[in-house]
């Protein structure tokens, strides 16, 4: 099963928009995400992003897993939200939720992630002079993108687990081996880089 996060290839205009202004407008999005509190606002931009992934013609099965990894977050999110702060606010939550990572991973199926790189450390570059490292900040992006497509592998792997052993209403059965392997990538992904070196001067 492929995860989430990996480039489909495709000609549509969403595709061959410049990685410059992708970024640009998903922070945006980010940014929009938290300033907007009503719940019929962050349900249109839902609906945006829908909308953005049908005019990138992302296929059905991309946009199958996708909903396959994100809404058991978005389930276990809301419920624990609920039970913390209340219905209507775990519902805010989840819209942002949603929204942010929905147009996450639709950025990451229309951009190579060496372009997203490339174009960083190239627009970063003038930045040396001030002390910033524009390669580390292109490794950090890619890195982060990356993320997604290992954490919704993860995801999957422990949701298959949990049909396996007849647990698939269970919360608790998804949340709490998710979070465990979660800790366990992050470990991993700081050992292979301190094996090659990274962050030593």
């Amino acid at each position: 099963m492929n995860p989430l996060g990996l480039y489909e290839p495709g000609t549509s205009v969403v595709h061959r928009i410049g990685v410059g202004w992708k970024i640009v407008a998903l922070l945006l999005l980010a940014a929009a995400t938290f300033a907007v509190v009503s719940p019929l606002w962050l349900a249109g931009m839902c609906g945006g992003v829908v909308v953005a992934y049908a005019v990138a013609r992302v296929p059905l099965r991309r946009c199958g897993q996708a909903v396959r990894t994100i809404g058991p977050l978005v389930v276990v999110m809301f419920l624990l939200q609920w039970w913390l702060i209340g219905r209507d606010s775990a519902v805010v939550v989840c819209l942002r939720i949603f929204v942010a990572l929905a147009a996450a991973n639709l950025f990451t199926l229309t951009t190579r992630i060496d372009d997203i790189v490339t174009t960083i450390e190239h627009r970063l570059g003038p930045l040396c002079r001030f002390g910033v490292r524009p390669d580390r900040v292109g490794l950090m992006v890619g890195l982060t993108v990356q993320a997604v497509a290992g954490l919704s592998r993860v995801a999957g792997e422990v949701r298959d687990a949990q049909r396996a052993r007849g647990a698939s209403r269970s919360v608790v059965a998804f949340a709490v081996p998710f979070l465990v392997r979660t800790l366990r990538y992050a470990d991993e992904l700081g050992e292979a880089l301190a094996a090659r070196g990274v962050g030593d001067r």
